[in-house]
């Protein structure tokens, strides 16, 4: 059982118990439950909706992302797939005017002018 559905079934309880007591003891005794047993009982179950929603909040946001991200990834192979087939042929051409050996040229050293070479 998921955590959402582990609130509902403890605010379920908790409202469910509160009632009982009050009908009980009001119908038996003809005296009120005290009021701190009461605001318990509301507390927790109002922390168990508040979890209960922040708990379905968090499942749809993370189906939200998975979904978000297999866009991606298909949108990036696609794009990979395109890009990959157009570019190979350029590479290839190009690699294939230029010689293997290719002429390398040493840089000039930093801080000479133009009129000690």
């Amino acid at each position: 059982m998921t955590l959402k559905w582990w609130a509902v079934v403890v605010a379920v309880v908790c409202l469910t118990s509160a009632v009982t007591a009050n009908v009980v003891i009001v119908a038996v005794d003809g005296e009120q439950v005290p009021l701190l047993v009461n605001l318990f009982a509301l507390t927790t179950a109002g922390t168990a909706v508040v979890l209960a929603v922040l708990a379905e909040l968090h499942d749809r946001l993370n189906d939200r992302v998975t979904a978000l991200t297999e866009f991606l990834v298909a949108r990036l192979n696609e794009i990979e797939a395109h890009t990959g087939d157009r570019n190979a042929g350029f590479v290839e051409g190009y690699l294939l005017t230029h010689g293997p050996d290719a002429a390398v040229v040493p840089l000039d050293r930093r801080g000479r002018g133009a009129a000690e070479r």
